[in-house]
C-alpha cells in the first residue's frame, strides 16, 4: 500500500456552477490562454494526460498559467499549487493528504463513491450553509479531484479558506423582499473577512442606490442602521413604512455625493453598467464621504474589462465575483487599508 505526489506545473480553476464557458472566455480575453471548450456533460471526461490543458468537469487545468498571475473571477477556487496524487488505497490517498494540511474538501465528477469515502477518512469540515452574519475561517483549505480511481488532482494552496470556495447562506425565504439580499450579505462578509471592516451596526448611515424592491435595504435594517434608499420606484410596503428608512424617488446616480452627506455604507444593485458605475464610485471616493462601497457591476454582451481593471485598481478596492452573482462581478471599497 503507498501514496506519492509529483508536482503539476500551472495552477488549475474551478469554474463557478454553470459559468464553465464564462471562465474559459476570460481566459482568452484577460490572459491570452487558448483552453477547449468544456464538457457538456460533466460526467463524461478524458483521461487525465499531464502537461495538457484540460477539463475534469468544471475544474480546468492550465499548465502553462503563471503562478504570479491573479486568479480569474470566474474561478470559485484557484488550485495555486497542483499536484498529482497517485495511490493504491482509499486509505493511502487520505493518509497522504493529512500528511501535508488538516483540511480538504472535494469536488468531483466522477469515482463519487470513491471520494466520499477518501473524504470521511480525512478531519471533518462544516459544507452546510452558515447563518448570516458569519465568521469565516483563517485555516488553509486544500482541494481534491479525482481523475480515475487511483489518481487525484490535489492541491494544499487555493484561493479560499473555502470548501471549494462555495459561500452559501442559510435563506431566509419569508423576510426579504426579493432574493438579492444574498448578494449583500456575501459582500459584506467578504469586506469583513478581506479588509477587516465590522459588519454594520446601529448608528451607521446607510446609502442604497437604485434600491427597489429593497433586499439590500432590509439586510442593513436587519443590524440596526439607518438607510436613505434612492429609487424612482417604492420599497417593499414595510421598508416604505420603516422609520428608519427614508425613501426619495430620484436617479440615485444623477445626485453628487455633497448632496447626499456622509455615508458609513454606500451599496448599490442597480442595473448599471461598467462605463456609468465607474465614475459615480470615483466621485463618492473622491469625496471622502463614503467608508465602505459595495457595488454589482452589472455586465452584457462581451466584457469590457479595461474598465474593470480600472475598478480593481481603485485604491483599498477588491473586484470579485460572488457564489451568488451571476453575469456580473462585485466592487469593494474599504477606507481603511486592505489587509494582505
Amino acid at each position: 500500500m503507498s501514496a506519492d505526489t509529483a508536482p503539476l506545473p500551472g495552477r488549475a480553476f474551478l469554474a463557478f456552477p454553470e459559468m464553465s464557458q464564462l471562465l474559459r472566455d476570460e481566459l482568452k480575453a484577460r490572459f491570452g490562454i487558448d483552453t477547449p471548450p468544456p464538457p457538456k456533460d460533466e460526467t463524461v471526461n478524458p483521461q487525465f494526460t499531464e502537461g495538457e490543458t484540460q477539463w475534469q468537469g468544471r475544474l480546468l487545468y492550465c499548465p502553462d498559467f503563471p503562478a504570479e498571475r491573479q486568479s480569474p473571477y470566474w474561478a470559485q477556487t484557484a488550485l495555486n499549487e497542483p499536484q498529482l496524487l497517485r495511490f493504491d488505497s482509499m486509505g493511502d490517498a487520505a493518509k497522504a493528504m493529512r500528511g501535508i494540511q488538516r483540511n480538504w474538501a472535494s469536488y468531483q465528477c466522477q469515482c463519487w463513491r470513491r471520494a466520499q469515502i477518501i473524504q470521511e477518512k480525512l478531519p471533518f469540515i462544516q459544507t452546510k450553509p452558515k447563518k448570516f452574519p458569519a465568521e469565516l475561517s483563517t485555516t488553509p483549505m486544500g482541494i481534491f479531484t479525482l481523475t480515475d480511481a487511483n489518481r487525484a488532482i490535489i492541491s494544499a494552496a487555493t484561493s479560499s479558506f473555502l470548501p471549494c470556495g462555495k459561500l452559501e447562506f442559510t435563506e431566509d425565504h419569508t423576510n426579504p423582499p426579493s432574493r438579492a439580499y444574498l448578494k449583500l450579505q456575501e459582500s459584506l462578509t467578504l469586506v469583513h473577512h478581506l479588509f477587516g471592516i465590522p459588519y454594520p451596526t446601529a448608528g451607521d448611515r446607510c446609502l442604497d442606490a437604485g434600491a427597489c424592491p429593497g433586499g439590500w435595504t432590509w439586510v442593513l435594517r436587519g443590524f440596526g442602521a439607518a438607510v436613505h434608499a434612492i429609487d424612482r420606484s417604492p420599497l417593499a410596503e414595510k421598508l416604505m413604512r420603516d422609520p428608519l428608512v427614508t425613501f426619495q424617488a430620484h436617479d440615485a446616480f444623477t445626485i453628487p455625493p455633497a448632496e447626499l452627506g456622509a455615508f458609513n455604507w454606500v451599496v448599490s444593485d442597480v442595473i448599471c453598467y461598467p462605463d456609468r458605475l465607474l465614475p459615480w464610485v470615483k466621485g463618492w471616493i473622491d469625496s471622502g464621504l463614503a467608508k465602505n462601497i459595495i457595488c454589482t457591476i452589472k455586465l452584457q454582451g462581451g466584457i469590457d474589462w479595461k474598465t474593470i481593471a480600472e475598478f480593481a485598481a481603485l485604491p483599498n478596492s477588491r473586484v470579485v465575483h460572488l457564489n451568488y452573482n451571476k453575469h456580473e462581478l462585485t466592487y469593494l471599497y474599504a477606507e481603511m487599508p486592505v489587509i494582505s
